[in-house]
């Protein structure tokens, strides 16, 4: 059965009230055990000197605080289920002595003490606005309960119900109104003093934006091995095969005209070009060398490919992790590059060393110097590169030389 519009708007104050009437309830019946340790200490009378209020005071902290995982435990329920509100548990302070000394346990002490009573006994005065505000709205029904006498004895109950029901309608408005908003107040109290604080979910935050970048590089790299694998394993066979079958064709006919002749000499010569050049793109997506032998035999092999002497020089006990691994190669690879197409060096040196938990890489050259990042030099990428993996980058480049491209990788990933 649908309701009318205009019924629809009447009743939406009390749309979730039931909810928040079984959060209330709920939660006074979870501080009755708090109230009930806080109020022991001035039952028949209570302390009356001042070192006794004193001690009757820590002997109430010291309760609650023994408690609070239990009443954080159980307010996290009532929140979870009745309200669909998660509060996270702040970080595990480990053992009891550095939980009593963290800032959370304090937090939990704080709420339990002050705000889960102030709260719940709020709470408490809702019901009891909503009982009396629903009896008030229903005295028509309840009047038929009396005596008939009674109804004749007291001939203006009629008029006196009607400013009773309108006194209970107002009264359950403003019931399911109240209900919310405490219900609201005590969500944000609970999410600052129970859940972790501001720092540590900020801290949090950053452990999972780092682990999901590490993620993504990781991804990005087990790509570059795919198209690395695809291209090696099939268009550079594909071409070295043409290759191949152009040779044939020059030496196992030899009366060819010399216009064909010469447009196979062409294509044979663009196919071995074609080769070179991918073999050139292969090695600079991800070595074979690199993911086979590590980062030594991979930077040997980059410095027996340059047109200029390179020294290089590997010291690691251990492999990195190979995202590590990738960025180090990949740094060098086009440090060395720079130093082909713009130094103007006669020689380069590529250090390779691990500091304990850091890999740091050195690139130096003997060129003319005066780099620039914003000059398209392909520093910018690098360092964003070497970002990726938290690292820091430096260059020192002043006009006349050396350059020198100081790369800190850290190795734990």
């Amino acid at each position: 059965m649908r309701i009318p519009r205009p019924f629809q708007q009447l009743l939406r104050p009390f749309e979730g009230a039931a909810r928040s009437v079984a959060f209330h309830a709920v939660g006074a019946l979870i501080q009755c055990g708090a109230l009930f340790a806080l109020a022991v200490p001035w039952l028949d009378g209570g302390p009356t000197r001042a070192s006794s209020c004193l001690l009757a005071l820590a002997g109430m902290i010291a309760v609650v605080g023994a408690a609070s995982p239990l009443l954080t435990g159980a307010q996290r329920k009532r929140f979870r289920a009745r309200l669909g509100v998660e509060i996270p548990a702040p970080a595990a302070a480990g053992g009891v002595k550095r939980w009593l000394r963290s800032e959370s346990a304090w937090r939990q002490v704080r709420y339990h003490l002050v705000f889960g009573p102030l709260i719940a006994a709020g709470g408490v005065c809702v019901l009891l606005l909503w009982a009396t505000s629903l009896v008030a709205a229903t005295v028509y029904v309840w009047v038929w309960a009396v005596p008939p006498e009674y109804r004749v004895a007291e001939v203006g109950y009629v008029v006196q119900g009607a400013y009773l029901t309108a006194a209970g309608l107002a009264g359950l408005y403003g019931s399911a109104w109240l209900s919310g908003a405490l219900a609201r107040l005590d969500t944000r109290a609970a999410l600052k003093r129970l859940g972790p604080s501001r720092a540590e979910q900020l801290e949090r935050r950053v452990e999972e934006v780092t682990e999901a970048r590490a993620g993504v590089v990781d991804a990005a790299d087990a790509e570059r091995r795919r198209i690395e694998r695809d291209l090696h394993d099939g268009a550079q066979q594909r071409l070295v095969s043409l290759a191949v079958n152009l040779g044939l064709a020059k030496v196992t006919m030899p009366d060819l005209p010399d216009d064909a002749r010469k447009v196979i000499d062409d294509a044979h010569r663009e196919a071995k070009e074609a080769i070179a050049e991918l073999q050139d793109l292969v090695r600079g997506l991800h070595p074979a060398v690199l993911e086979d032998r590590g980062l030594d035999a991979a930077l040997s092999g980059l410095a027996e490919r340059a047109p200029l002497p390179v020294r290089v020089k590997v010291d690691l006990a251990s492999r990195p992790a190979p995202a590590v691994e990738a960025v180090a190669y990949f740094v060098v690879s086009e440090a060395l590059a720079n130093v082909v197409k713009h130094a103007q060096a006669s020689r380069a040196d590529v250090t390779v060393e691990r500091f304990g938990g850091i890999l740091l890489v050195v690139v130096s050259d003997d060129g003319v110097g005066g780099a620039d990042p914003s000059g398209g030099t392909g520093l910018a990428g690098l360092a964003k590169r070497v970002a990726s993996v938290d690292g820091t980058f430096s260059f020192s480049s002043p006009v006349g030389g050396p350059t020198v491209v100081t790369v800190e990788l850290p190795c734990a990933l």
